[in-house]
């Protein structure tokens, strides 16, 4: 019989260990974000082991966000695009999320999140916002740079001939900086700075800065996860001269060559809502889009959350935030960001 028990520090190791073993792990099912949720938020977390004997048989980890105006809910995993239940079974997985709704009954939640994610009965599937892209790169320089479309390949060639230098270290101001410029043109609150340092302290085998740039001025920016086989660009930024010097499209050429100089074999360009423009530039680079689905279990409410850019009562709002001086927007953030995960 399954019992279950919430992560301590004492079970991160064995918890880790499970998450290597299992050929379904992602970056975001690491042990290390219940502490970057800590650090950088204060979030409480309830990643829960499912054990037998002492054996652990399964994980899922649980992330509470509480907000006055986005609401109260209980994510798998929260900031993360992925991060549902791992079970060695289809038994444990179900009893995970069974426990997972237990879990987001007690702390009065209204809603839990499963992102990426197989659901049960009584849970309900969106699959209609996001797809993920993903493609081997090419150990070969040269067959790697024809996987990508003609007319996008003239566009790299072209920035690796520029006067362009590129370095690769935990530079979270420089990226922060073009990230936070980045994410007020978008009209979107932007994470504090806290949380990128947190991110690179709590996993300093799993994640780097990489950024291009014109003699001193840096145009281009992108903090990468790493896990088992893939490279994962996660969060970028630009400076607005970086489109026309095309070295957004440079930063990610020159992490598919530094993640296959590592050793990684995949190229994980993450998510995109359907429909928008980096859904475009991903499918302009040859990437297929796969649907990802997002299982929810309701508690408090009848409708499904939507809580992102697209949804239309926020238009408004992003509006007025893309004119917000950029260290007025980083300085409200702060205060919205922390529910946005």
């Amino acid at each position: 019989m399954l019992e279950f028990e919430i992560l301590t520090p004492a079970a991160a190791a064995r918890w880790d260990a499970f998450v290597a073993s299992h050929p379904a792990a992602t970056v975001f099912h690491l042990a290390g974000w219940a502490d970057v949720m800590k650090q950088a938020y204060g979030h409480k977390s309830h990643f829960t082991l499912a054990t037998e004997g002492g054996a652990v048989k399964g994980v899922i980890p649980l992330v509470e966000l509480k907000s006055r105006i986005f609401g109260h809910a209980l994510i798998s995993n929260a900031f993360c695009v992925g991060g549902g239940p791992l079970a060695v079974d289809e038994p444990a997985r179900l009893a995970l999320i069974d426990e997972a709704g237990r879990i987001g009954r007690a702390t009065g939640a209204s809603y839990v999140e499963l992102r990426d994610a197989q659901g049960a009965e009584g849970w309900q599937t969106k699959d209609d916002l996001y797809a993920g892209f993903e493609r081997e790169m090419d150990a070969d320089e040269a067959k790697n740079l024809l996987q990508i479309p003609r007319k996008q390949r003239a566009v790299v060639r072209k920035a690796i001939e520029g006067p362009f230098r590129v370095t690769t270290d935990k530079d979270v101001d420089t990226f922060f900086a073009l990230f936070a410029r980045t994410v007020r043109d978008h009209g979107t609150p932007v994470f504090p700075k806290r949380y990128f340092r947190a991110i690179l302290d709590t996993f300093p085998d799993n994640a780097d800065v990489l950024t291009v740039w014109q003699d001193d001025k840096p145009l281009s920016s992108v903090l990468s996860y790493y896990f088992r086989d893939r490279v994962y660009p996660y969060y970028t930024g630009s400076d607005p001269a970086a489109r026309t010097a095309g070295t957004n499209d440079l930063m990610y050429w020159k992490l598919m060559r530094h993640a296959v100089a590592r050793g990684y074999k995949v190229f994980d360009f993450g998510r995109s809502k359907i429909g928008t423009g980096p859904f475009s530039f991903k499918k302009n680079w040859g990437f297929e889009p796969r649907p990802i689905a997002h299982q929810y279990l309701l508690l408090k409410r009848d409708t499904l959350p939507n809580v992102n850019p697209t949804n239309p009562r926020y238009a408004k709002l992003i509006e007025v935030w893309r004119r917000l001086p950029i260290p007025v927007a980083n300085f409200v953030s702060q205060f919205i960001s922390r529910s946005l995960g």
